[in-house]
């Protein structure tokens, strides 16, 4: 039976602006069944459903450092996972950690499958199959940064933060940490482990204690990917892609086609953890395969 004739149903972890974006998204989708939302403390509801026959696939929208206990957990049990985990530096690992689970649950688990790292790392594999030789920068915002934010909210001392990414160019940026600090917190102390956290240890960042951060709140985001290379032996190749984005909106869209892509493999036995430069493209659209090589090729 052909995978968009079977019953797919996807149920999200964790319910903050990404899990409500991916709810929206999966409900619009015509091949993926929303099956609902479990909030963290639910997590064993989650497990004995997803046991009971009743879930087939989970989005994680959970801060990107639960990802990897919660992927691993439902990977045992042979659920079908996807995330958005966003620490570049970490991501070969955790795809090693999951791998031999995923292969012996007989499940599949896409980390990684938000717009960066995910599609934008799609574009980036592209640009570099075009031109070999060269070099790609990937220019961010100006826009929030969710991972950064919330990473930013989970210190001690801190009551809400907004992490705002400014580019520099040739990959370049500045960091913006807006901060509003709990009643008594040392705002030293926490200004100090705001800026050896491995989020913004790596670039230049500005920690800026506010009274408010909701007068300052912007979801929107961007990136501008710039590729100047060589194809066969022509030089000056210039490959260049840019999007505006509401940032939750796209990275829940982009967990919802990933969500499809994981189950389609999983139907083909094709078990093990993947990024989305190893997933056929086509997998994460709706229907199937042979209506789009008509309209797409």
């Amino acid at each position: 039976m052909a995978f968009f004739q079977t019953m797919n149903n996807i149920a999200i972890l964790g319910y903050g602006n990404i899990g409500h974006a991916a709810e929206q998204a999966l409900k619009n989708s015509i091949d993926l069944t929303f099956t609902g939302i479990y909030h963290h403390s639910d997590f064993s509801s989650l497990l004995a459903d997803a046991k009971a026959g009743k879930i087939d696939g989970v989005i994680l929208s959970t801060p990107t450092r639960a990802v990897p206990e919660y992927a691993a957990e439902l990977l045992k049990v042979g659920i079908s996972t996807v995330d958005s985990f966003d620490i570049h530096t970490r991501i070969p690992q955790l795809l090693s950690d999951l791998m031999p689970l995923a292969k012996a649950g007989k499940a599949v688990s896409v980390i990684a499958a938000g717009w960066d790292p995910g599609s934008d790392s799609v574009v980036r594999c592209l640009m570099q199959a075009l031109a070999p030789q060269g070099i790609t920068y990937t220019n961010f915002g100006p826009g929030r940064s969710m991972g950064h934010t919330v990473a930013a909210k989970a210190v001690e001392g801190v009551e809400d933060a907004l992490s705002m990414t400014i580019p520099l160019g040739t990959g370049i940026h500045r960091r913006m940490l807006y901060v509003k600090l709990k009643a008594g917190a040392d705002a030293k102390q926490v200004e100090q482990t705001l800026l050896k956290d491995d989020y913004f240890a790596h670039d230049e960042t500005h920690v800026v204690f506010v009274d408010d951060i909701r007068s300052l709140n912007n979801v929107a985001h961007g990136v501008n990917l710039v590729r100047n290379g060589v194809s066969a032996d022509v030089h000056n190749q210039r490959l260049e892609f840019n999007m505006t984005i509401n940032n939750p909106a796209l990275t829940g869209q982009v967990l919802v086609s990933a969500a499809r892509a994981a189950l389609r493999l999983k139907a083909e036995q094709r078990y093990g953890a993947y990024t989305m430069i190893e997933i056929p493209p086509v997998y994460l659209l709706e229907g199937e395969t042979e209506k789009w090589v008509k309209t797409l090729v």
